[in-house]
C-alpha cells in the first residue's frame, strides 16, 4: 500500500523533469512567471485606477462643495433664508453662498477666458479647502476688489501676486454707442494650486460683494450655496432629504451628478483594462495546462506503474492538481508580491523613468492631474488572488483526467 502522502511527493518531483525534458521544465517557469505578470498588472492597473478616482474627488471637492443649491430662475434671491433653512439639516456641516460667471481676464502679457467665482471667504473655509491650496496670499485679503487666480492661469496671463488684472463681463454698461462690456481692474492677492490643471488653468476667486457689483446682482442674491456634509458618500442622501425640503424651485445635486462624465469615463475605463488584463492570467493558465499534458505524456510509465502499485485515479488527480496549484499558488504569491510592491512605490518607479529618459507621463493638461496616484484596495486584491487561483487550479484538471485515464497495460506492453 502506498503512504497516503505519496501525492504530495510526486505531485511536487513533477515539478522538475528530466534531464531529457528541459523544456517542459521552461514552460513550467513562463506558466509561472505569466500568472504572477498578470497579476502584478491588475493589482497595479487597478490600484492607478482607483487613484484617480480618489484623487479628482479630492480635487473636486477641493473646490466646490459636495452638494450644490441653485435656482431655476438663475439666481437665488434673499439666499440668507435659503442659507438659515439648509443649515437646519442635522447632517449639514456647513454651507456657504456663491456667485458664478465667466469673464474675460486682461493680463500684462495676454487675454484668457475664465470662471470667475464670488465667494465669502469667512464661510468658504466650510466647504472647500481653497485656504489649504493657496500657494501665495490669504483668504482674508479677498476684499476691495483683489482676486485668486490659479496659479497656471496667472503664468498664462503673465501677472503675480501685487499685479493687477482686468475683469470683462458681458453684464455691459448701456451707452449711447450701445452695449460696452463691464471692466473692472482687480489686484492679484494671492495663487492657488488645486492639483488639477483644469482649475488651475481657468478659475479665479472674487470677494462675493464684489462678484454683486461687477455682474449687477443684488445684495441679497447668489447664484447658489453649496454644502458640506460628514462623508462624500452621505452627499446623495443627503442631497434627497433637501431636494424634498427645499422644494421643487431649487436644484439640488450632489457632486457624482456634477461631474457623472468624469467618473462613469473611469468606472468604464477600470472595468475595460481588468477585462484585458485578466486575459493575461487566462493565457497563463493555459500556459499550465500545456506543461501540465507535457508531463502526463512524459510520466506514463510512471503514473502506469503507479497504478499497478496500487495508486487509484483519484489519487492520480491529486498529484496532478497539486502540481498545477503549486504552479498558481507560486505565481499568484510572486505577482501579488510584485504588484503591491509597485503599487505603493508606484510615484517614485515613475519618477525615476521620467528622470532617466527625461519624459513627463502624466501631462496635466492632458490627464487633468500631473502625477500618477496609487491607492490599493484590499477587496481588489483579494478578488484577483481568488480568481488567479481558481483558473490555476481548474487549469489542472484536465490533464489530471487524462493522467487518470492512462491505461496500465497499454502503456507497459512493451516495457
Amino acid at each position: 500500500m502506498l503512504d497516503h502522502r505519496y501525492e504530495w511527493l510526486i505531485g511536487l518531483r513533477y515539478l522538475r523533469a528530466k534531464r531529457s525534458q528541459h523544456f517542459i521544465s521552461v514552460i513550467t517557469f513562463f506558466s509561472i512567471g505569466g500568472i504572477a505578470l498578470g497579476v502584478a498588472a491588475l493589482i497595479v492597473v487597478l490600484a492607478v485606477m482607483t487613484g484617480f478616482r480618489e484623487e479628482l474627488q479630492k480635487q473636486i471637492l477641493g473646490v466646490t462643495g459636495q452638494i450644490n443649491v441653485r435656482s431655476y430662475s438663475g439666481t437665488v434671491p434673499n439666499y440668507t433664508i435659503l442659507l438659515e433653512k439648509i443649515k437646519k439639516h442635522p447632517q449639514v456641516t456647513g454651507a456657504a453662498p456663491f456667485i458664478s460667471g465667466q469673464a474675460m481676464l486682461q493680463g500684462a502679457r495676454n487675454s484668457l477666458g475664465a470662471a470667475l467665482r464670488g465667494i465669502d471667504p469667512a464661510l468658504e473655509k466650510e466647504v472647500s479647502a481653497l485656504h489649504h491650496n493657496l500657494v501665495q496670499g490669504r483668504m482674508e485679503d479677498l476684499h476691495s476688489f483683489g482676486i485668486i487666480l490659479g496659479k497656471n492661469l496667472a503664468l498664462n496671463l503673465g501677472v503675480e501676486p501685487g499685479s493687477h488684472v482686468a475683469v470683462l463681463t458681458s453684464a455691459g454698461n448701456v451707452t449711447a454707442m450701445g452695449t460696452m462690456p463691464r471692466m473692472k481692474r482687480f489686484k492679484v492677492i494671492g495663487l492657488f494650486d488645486s492639483g488639477m490643471y483644469e482649475y488651475d488653468s481657468s478659475l479665479a476667486y472674487i470677494h462675493f460683494n464684489d462678484a454683486q457689483t461687477l455682474l449687477r446682482m443684488q445684495p441679497d442674491e447668489v447664484s447658489g450655496i453649496d454644502i458640506m456634509t460628514p462623508s462624500p458618500t452621505q452627499a446623495f442622501q443627503i442631497g434627497k432629504e433637501l431636494a424634498t425640503n427645499l422644494g421643487p424651485t431649487f436644484s439640488v445635486q450632489d457632486w457624482m451628478q456634477m461631474n457623472r462624465n468624469f467618473f462613469k469615463a473611469l468606472q468604464v475605463e477600470k472595468a475595460t483594462m481588468f477585462t484585458i488584463l485578466f486575459l493575461v492570467v487566462v493565457v497563463a493558465a493555459f500556459n499550465i495546462i500545456s506543461s501540465l499534458i507535457m508531463v502526463v505524456m512524459e510520466k506514463g510509465k510512471e503514473i502506469a506503474i503507479l497504478k499497478t502499485m496500487g495508486a487509484s485515479s483519484s489519487g492520480i488527480i491529486a498529484i496532478f492538481l497539486i502540481n498545477g496549484g503549486v504552479i498558481g499558488i507560486t505565481g499568484t504569491v510572486s505577482g501579488m508580491m510584485l504588484g503591491l510592491l509597485l503599487a505603493f512605490n508606484l510615484e517614485a518607479v515613475l519618477g525615476q523613468i521620467e528622470k532617466i529618459f527625461s519624459i513627463q507621463i502624466m501631462h496635466g493638461d492632458v490627464y487633468y492631474i500631473d502625477h500618477v496616484p496609487s491607492v490599493v484596495l484590499w477587496n481588489d486584491v483579494g478578488w484577483i488572488v481568488g480568481i488567479s487561483l481558481i483558473l490555476s487550479l481548474c487549469a489542472a484538471i484536465y490533464p489530471a483526467w487524462r493522467a487518470a485515464g492512462v491505461d496500465p497495460v497499454e502503456s507497459l506492453r512493451y516495457e
